[in-house]
Formats: structure tokens, C-alpha cells, sequence
């Protein structure tokens, strides 16, 4: 490689994602011909740590030749260079590199020490007092940001030689500190656990980098767990032992099955780590009921292995408890006090809605669930109206914001979030658990289906034994996105009082969205005749064309016909993220034809440019900000000199910096099916195509059709319909809660 050294004139780009860098410097050698502009400079780019303008730096890397931008060179190794003049060393310390010393300061430091400032500061910094005009308070901060900057910036450089990012390795330094380099070489791996956004994948790479070989225990430690986490993101909460040391060789390259000498020492090598890991309690083993009902070792991370028994053992306690609500009814006649209840509240109920309300008053666990439109929210409702009769405390939740917002807007009452209503905090986990829980006789939580199992178990554990607990939602729809299927889970487990609304109350003749819903949920294609005034169908088998009619139903045609707002009222809700008519680029695509103007600020962030007027919608939680999983708001503001965007959010202004940003919004123009649990839309438009084979079940299209609340829109192939329909094959989920459940 080329090596040049030379002072940093200024920074032209700097991208805090991957710290892709371009430069201006001045070299101190002469560069070869055509390198140099006008002014003396040459153009350096490249990933590096964030430079400032004065610092000399050395460049390891090669000459290259853009064709826009001509001669550049390419930087694979940047080592900062100490400057020796002492106009070097004020330049170099008042660049801004150091906070707290600007060009004033740096020059009265230097006036002070000459040559010597650079070596006192780093081995004598308390000389700095000696320094005329200097403030006590200031030549304390001076010492410490002195300190911290040059140790991160030590850390920085180390770390990006093994491909690490500049925001990755400040996340790595903050956490770790003084001790990054330490830890890192003693096992990177540990990066996977301790900090966020590394996974083991990133870890890998380093650790391959450092020279760990493939099957080094460490390393075969750390695949076990990745293999375990990689199997809960598909909802699973535990792994069948010989599945998982198959997948575990398999992820990490290591055949156990290549040849008899070498497939016997690998598979001896995978169950000594993983027996070494049941051994310390890094994991967890024991034997389960599977999907089939055949018994099986089954191997646990920690998180889900104590959820699991933690939920099983807690509800059963609740179940079996005493009831806080007994004498809360001097009931006679249930039939006859819930006709007056519903008399006085104008309300009508079928004798199954009264069931149900029954069930949930003097039931310990009870369960509602039903299609759209059956009439869940009145049922739900005259519980309240009973609640509130007797005098009785209760708490309404969902797992989402937006769900917790639309059952607030059914019942006319207070609903949050779970996590907001166990007053969770990401650095002192839930306010409520089993050493302070909830003082109410009642709680109910809607949209159930989407509970997962962790979130199951910190709920159970904030309820104390002698409270009801009543679950609503539509189990036919998608499972959680988390790992278990509690939902299903309780309702097959016998241990909840389980009611299913059938009949259909909203409905009229020329409504097909819940009709079409139904007939999805039986097993029937929908209508697709588009002779109604809320159900359309668009045929297109063409996935690039059904992407092109798709934009246009959603910049033109919708608005035309309806008067909509197609950023405001319209959701597209897609099976896949890949594709031409999957997430990904249907969210460029509606980008471009319904936020295109390029003179908005805009900025490029984790690989997504994000503008002003974008639909972007937040993918965690964040309670600092009161901003959770599903919101969607628009981008108000983009000020690329602060760093920051400014989300609206329900008529609330959200700030975030880039980092945050980046971690936490995506566009959502387009959402996937997954991402729209929860929500309520005035349109929704579907692609439905066969190259969305994989995903093409009956409960993925029936979960998008019921997210419509006036308009449902499909755009694809029929044949791609009718293959969601027939598929009726839910993947199991390797899951013990329901097993243990019912032993």
C-alpha cells in the first residue's frame, strides 16, 4: 500500500453510519500527477474515525480514479499524526477535537508550553494549571476531555481495523471504556451479549479477523446461543437438542457431517460446549412435549426457559386463587342483571355475549376472542359497564401503542401499553412485578394474540393471585412477533373460560371487508368482483407491474375516487420485505412518487434516506421519548448541522439525533403484515403475488384484510390468492408453555 501524510484541510462528507469519510488534506510530499486540485489539496475517502480540520494524519491505502470525481486516494488505514511545530500543535488542538478547546485556548496553552504542550498534556496535564488566564474549572475539564478523547480515539482506530464501524465503536467504547482493547481480545464474542446492535454475526467477523479458528470453543459456545436466538426470532422459545447442534454446525461453517473422523470430533466438540453451558446455567435442558406430542430434550436460553415456567406456574396460582370480586354480585339471576345492565347502558347482547361477560366477572381467566365484527368491543364494554356498577378497580392494556390507543377510543376509557402500565424503564426493567403489584380486581387486555411469552410473564408477575384476567383478541390472526403462542396456548391449555364469537353484526349489503375476512378465515376466496363499495381487487401477475399499478392506485386513483389523503389515510401492507413488490422497495418507490421533492433536507441513515414529509414509523420502544413499537408520524424537520430529525406523532413533536434515528424509524409507506398487528387503517392496500410463496398463508392475508377500516384493496395474482387461503399450515412453534399448562 501507498502511504501519505499531510494536515486535514476539511471534511466534505462524513457518514456517522459506517464513517465512510471524504476529505480534503494537503499532502506533505508531492502527490502524483492530476492528484492535486488548484489550491495544492488532494481528495482522500474512506471509512476512518471522525477527523477535524488541522489534524495531521498518514493514510495507508492506493491511488484510484473515479470516473465523476477523478483522482482520490483510498484509505485502508488512518493513524493520526502528532503534530511537532507548535502552529501545528494549535492547529491541532484547536480543531475542535478536544471539547472545550477552541482556537484561543489552544493558542494561550501554547504560548505556555511551545513544542513540549502534546507531551505535558499526556503525561503531566496538571501543569496545566501553570497556564496564564487559564480557569481552575476549565483546566479540569481540559484534563478529562483530554483523556477520554485520545483513549477513544486509540480505541476507535483498533476497532476499525477489524472493520468496525465508527458508530459501532464509539457503542463498544462507551460501554467497555478504558477496558475496550482488553476485552475484545480476550473474547469478542462477549460484543454479541454485552452491546447492542453487534450480534453475533459482527462478532464473528472480528473474532475471524483476530485469527479464532471455526471451531474454537468459545466460538462454538457463542453459536449455540446465536442458533437459540435465531430460533426465537422465528417464535420458537426452545430448540430440540439435536436441532440445535445441527443448526449450531451449520451456522458456523463447521460440517459435522463431512467425513466420519473429522463429523465425530465436531459433533463431540459441539456437546461438550453445550454440556459445558447447561453445566454453568448458560443455558437450560429438559424434556418436553413437542408439537407432535412426542417427548424430546428440549434446550432453553435463560429469558425464556424462566418466562416459561414463571407463566405456567403464575397462572395456574390465579386460576386456583381466590377471587378478589366474590360478593361483588348479589346476583340472583345472570340472565336478568345483565339484560338490566345492558338496558341502562343501551346496549343489546346475544345470550353468548352474556356468557362471556359472566365468564369474565366470576371467572378467574377467561378468554374472548372472534373475528371483525362480532362484536368483541360491546361484549368488552358491558364488562366495564359491570365493573363500574360494582365499584371495582381495573386496568385496560394492549401490547401496542396504537392498539392501546384504539381500545381507549372503544371503551371511552384509559388504556396503555403493558409495558407503560408496569411502568417499565430499559435500565430498571417493570416498576410492577411480584414485590409491588397491581391493586386492581380486574385487568383486560386487548389484541392478546400479539402477546408474546416474556411479556406474558411480566404481566402474570405484576397481578396479584386473588385479580381476574381476561384476554380479548382474534386467534386467528398472526401470532406475536416474539417467541411462544400464548394466546393459543391458554385457550387449548382448558384453564381459561373460553367464549368464540360467530355471528357477524357489521355488515351491510354492500360491505365486503368483514364478509371477505370470514370467508378467508373459513377457507373461502373472497368476492373478488368489486361490485362492493369497500372491497377491490386488481389482477396483475407481473410483480414489477403490480408494483407500478400499485403506486399509482395509491398516488392517483384512491384520492381520485375517494377524496383520501394517500400518506395520511392509506397503508400498504405487504407480505415480504424482497421483491419488487415487497417492503423494501415499495417504500422507495412510494417514496419517490409521494415525497420526491429533493430540495426537502433529506439524509442517508442505516442504508435509508430519510426526508421531510416521509411516513416513518418507530420499530422500538422508547419511554424517554413515549414513542413504542408501531407508532407512525411524519418527519417535521431535518437539520443535518444538529444532527437531528423532528418526528410529528400524534400531534406531539419527537426529536431524535441521527443515531437514534437510524436505529429506531424506518419508512412506512409500505409496513409488513407484522408491523401492522395492532393498527387500524381508513385504506389498505395488499400485494398479494405467488413470489410471495413463502409467506402466503391464510392467517397473513386475514390478518391484512381486518387491519382495513373502510377500504380494502388487493392488487396481484388470483392465483397468489387463492394459495393463501388454501394454506391453512401455521408453523408450529416449538413451544412448552401448553404442556406444562396441562400437566
Amino acid at each position: 500500500m501507498d502511504t501519505i501524510t499531510g494536515t486535514i484541510e476539511r471534511i466534505t462528507f462524513f457518514n456517522e453510519e459506517n464513517g465512510y469519510t471524504v476529505l480534503k488534506m494537503t499532502p506533505e510530499v508531492k502527490p502524483p500527477a492530476n492528484a492535486a486540485a488548484r489550491d495544492g489539496t488532494i481528495t482522500v475517502v474512506g471509512s476512518m474515525p471522525e477527523l477535524a480540520p488541522g489534524e495531521a494524519v498518514e493514510f495507508m491505502g492506493s491511488w484510484i480514479t473515479d470516473p465523476r470525481w477523478g483522482m482520490q486516494f483510498r484509505a485502508e488505514v488512518v493513524r493520526p499524526v502528532i503534530p511537532t511545530t507548535e502552529e501545528g500543535i494549535v492547529n491541532y488542538l484547536g480543531s475542535g477535537i478536544v471539547r472545550g478547546i477552541g482556537p484561543q485556548t489552544a493558542r494561550k496553552i501554547v504560548n505556555h508550553f511551545g513544542d513540549q504542550t502534546l507531551n505535558i498534556l499526556e503525561d503531566d496535564p496538571d501543569r496545566l494549571d501553570e497556564v496564564p488566564g487559564l480557569k481552575k474549572s476549565l483546566v479540569k475539564e481540559l484534563i478529562k476531555a483530554w483523556s477520554e478523547n485520545q483513549g477513544q480515539r486509540s480505541t476507535m482506530i483498533y476497532l476499525q481495523g477489524y472493520g468496525i464501524s465508527s458508530k459501532m465503536a464509539v457503542r463498544i467504547h462507551n460501554y467497555y471504556g478504558g477496558e475496550t482493547v482488553k476485552q475484545v481480545q480476550e473474547d469478542p464474542y462477549r460484543l454479541a451479549d454485552d452491546v447492542f446492535g453487534i450480534g453475533f454475526i459482527k462478532a464473528d467477523v472480528i473474532a475471524q479477523k483476530m485469527g479464532t479458528p471455526k471451531d474454537a470453543p468459545n466460538r462454538v459456545r457463542a453459536g449455540l446461543t446465536y442458533a437459540l436466538n435465531k430460533l426465537a426470532t422465528e417464535g420458537h422459545t426452545y430448540a430440540p437438542r439435536a436441532q440445535l447442534l445441527s443448526t449450531t454446525a451449520e451456522l458456523l461453517g463447521i460440517d459435522a457431517d463431512e467425513d466420519f473422523a473429522s463429523g465425530a470430533r465436531i459433533r463431540k466438540l459441539l456437546e461438550d460446549q453445550l454440556e459445558n453451558s447447561l453445566l454453568h446455567e448458560d443455558l437450560y435442558q429438559e424434556s418436553v412435549t413437542g408439537p407432535d406430542g412426542s417427548s424430546m430434550l428440549a434446550v432453553y436460553l435463560p429469558l425464556y426457559y424462566h418466562s416459561e415456567v414463571g407463566a405456567a406456574e403464575l397462572l395456574r396460582s390465579i386460576v386456583d386463587g381466590h377471587s378478589s370480586l366474590t360478593g361483588a354480585w348479589k346476583v340472583t339471576k345472570w340472565p336478568q342483571f345483565l339484560a338490566d345492565l345492558a338496558r341502562k347502558n343501551d346496549v343489546s347482547l346475544t345470550d353468548q355475549q352474556q356468557g362471556a361477560v359472566q365468564k369474565a366477572l366470576t371467572q378467574k381467566v377467561s378468554v374472548l376472542t372472534g373475528g371483525p365484527g362480532t362484536g368483541k368491543t360491546t361484549t368488552l364494554q358491558m364488562v366495564i359497564h359491570a365493573l363500574e356498577y360494582a365499584k371495582r378497580p381495573f386496568k385496560l392494556a394492549s401490547p401496542t401503542g396504537r392498539a392501546a390507543k384504539r381500545l381507549a377510543e372503544a371503551t371511552g376509557h384509559p388504556a396503555s401499553t403493558i409495558h407503560r402500565l408496569l411502568g417499565y424503564a430499559p435500565d430498571g426493567g417493570f416498576a410492577y412485578d411480584e414485590d409491588s403489584q397491581l391493586e386492581i380486581d380486574m385487568l383486560i387486555v386487548d389484541e392478546a394474540s400479539m402477546i408474546d411469552l416474556v411479556l406474558f410473564y411480566n404481566l402474570l408477575k405484576a397481578l396479584r393471585p386473588t385479580t381476574h384476567l381476561m384476554l380479548v383478541g382474534d386467534v386467528d390472526q398472526l401470532p406475536s412477533v416474539g417467541a411462544g403462542n400464548v394466546l393459543r396456548d391458554v385457550i387449548n391449555s382448558g384453564l381459561a373460560e373460553v367464549t368464540r364469537l360467530e355471528t357477524i353484526f357489521r355488515q351491510s349489503e354492500d360491505s365486503l371487508i368483514i364478509v371477505n375476512a370470514h370467508r378467508v378465515n373459513h377457507g373461502e376466496a373472497p368476492h373478488l368482483h368489486n361490485q362492493s363499495s369497500d372491497f377491490f381487487f386488481f389482477k396483475e401477475d407481473d410483480p414489477e407491474r403490480a408494483a407500478d399499478l400499485l403506486v399509482d392506485i395509491v398516488q392517483n386513483r384512491l384520492p381520485a375516487k375517494f377524496g383520501v389523503d394517500p400518506l395520511n389515510d392509506v397503508q400498504v401492507i405487504a407480505p415480504m420485505y424482497r421483491g419488487p413488490a415487497g417492503v423494501t422497495t415499495l417504500n422507495d418507490r412510494l417514496q419517490a412518487a409521494l415525497n420526491g421533492d429533493r430540495r426537502m433536507a433529506e439524509k442517508r441513515l442505516g442504508g435509508k434516506l430519510f426526508r421531510v414529509g416521509d411516513k416513518v414509523m418507530q420499530v422500538r420502544n422508547n419511554y424517554e421519548k413515549e414513542v413504542f413499537n408501531g407508532d407512525i408520524g411524519r418527519i417535521y424537520a431535518l437539520d443535518p448541522d444538529d444532527s437531528r430529525i423532528e418526528v410529528v406523532i400524534d400531534g406531539r413533536y419527537v426529536e431524535y439525533d441521527f443515531s437514534e434515528a437510524a436505529d429506531e424509524l424506518t419508512l412506512a409507506y409500505c409496513i409488513s403484515t407484522h408491523r401492522s398487528q395492532g393498527g387500524e387503517y381508513p385504506v389498505v392496500v395488499i400485494p398479494l403475488l405467488t413470489q410471495h410463496y413463502m409467506m402466503l398463508q391464510r392467517n397473513l392475508i386475514y390478518t391484512a384484510i381486518t387491519r382495513a377500516k373502510k377500504t380494502c384493496v388487493l392488487v396481484g395474482a388470483p392465483r397468489a390468492i387463492h394459495m393463501a387461503v388454501g394454506n391453512n399450515k401455521t408453523v408450529d412453534r416449538f413451544s412448552g408453555l401448553l404442556g406444562r399448562l396441562t400437566t
